[in-house]
């Protein structure tokens, strides 16, 4: 079957699941770094993960930041730099025209560069955090940046602050996880799964959870996952090409 084929075919069983729901279908989207990749952000994994021939998985640690504060603020500081000359791409303000249909109820996303904000979505849950949001590591304050810091911030309180992420090594924010849970079993309908490996976990386990609670799982991807195997329908390109198709057929 082709790509249009599957596509086409996806369009209708949702169109279908609007009709029979009488407009009150609940759309949830779960976006990793593939829908980012259209605005021109590097992933910081595999070959785009090296930088000044460190790797950038091990710098994403409290020990590395414990060793060497400012050389991991340096690499955020570039990882911001690149982020703030990038926009959101048509992928993100595609969902946006589904939140503005009523149709999309929450995004949920492992991205910590802020384009969902930046396009406009409201209901949205950064599970790894905000790489422009810093955390004090003494009072817990929390402030947004607005631009690359040149040295390590320091807090109010004199602490110095962190990048407010969930390093490799630490656990999710329950409370986040909680949410999360609720809005599948109890909040969605379809859940679109966008530019997501399906390998981070526990974020990884939720199109299994939306299966087991009846939801429709649509995943698009420019290859196929270990999600693909349990998805309803099977979506291959890239996200800022095939979702605007997609969610165009599905406001008009």
């Amino acid at each position: 079957m082709t790509e249009e084929n599957i596509l086409a075919k996806a369009i209708s069983a949702v169109n279908q699941l609007i009709v029979e729901k009488k407009d009150q279908i609940r759309i949830v989207a779960l976006t990793g770094s593939g829908i980012s990749k259209g605005s021109g952000i590097p992933t910081f994994r595999g070959k785009d993960g090296l930088w000044k021939n460190y790797n950038a998985m091990e710098l994403a640690t409290p020990q590395a930041f414990g060793r060497d504060p400012q050389l991991v603020w340096e690499w955020y500081s570039w990882r911001i730099g690149i982020i703030l000359t990038k926009d959101p791409n048509p992928a993100h303000h595609a969902l946006i025209k589904l939140q503005e249909k009523g149709l999309l109820e929450w995004v949920i996303t492992q991205n910590v560069d802020s384009l969902h904000f930046r396009a406009g979505s409201k209901n949205l849950l950064e599970v790894h955090g905000n790489i422009f949001r810093t955390k004090c590591m003494n009072c817990g304050k929390k402030t947004m940046l607005t631009e690359a810091p040149t040295k390590p911030p320091l807090c109010e309180c004199g602490e110095m602050l962190r990048p407010d992420v969930v390093w490799f090594g630490e656990s999710l924010d329950r409370n986040v996880l909680m949410k999360v849970d609720e809005i599948i079993r109890t909040e969605c309908d379809i859940l679109l799964v966008i530019g997501t490996s399906g390998v981070v976990y526990p974020i990884a386990d939720l199109p299994y959870l939306a299966k087991m609670n009846n939801v429709v799982v649509i995943e698009f991807n420019v290859d196929e996952t270990p999600i693909s195997q349990l998805a309803d329908f099977v979506i291959l390109g890239k996200s800022e090409e095939v979702l605007p198709k997609f969610v165009e057929e599905i406001i008009q």
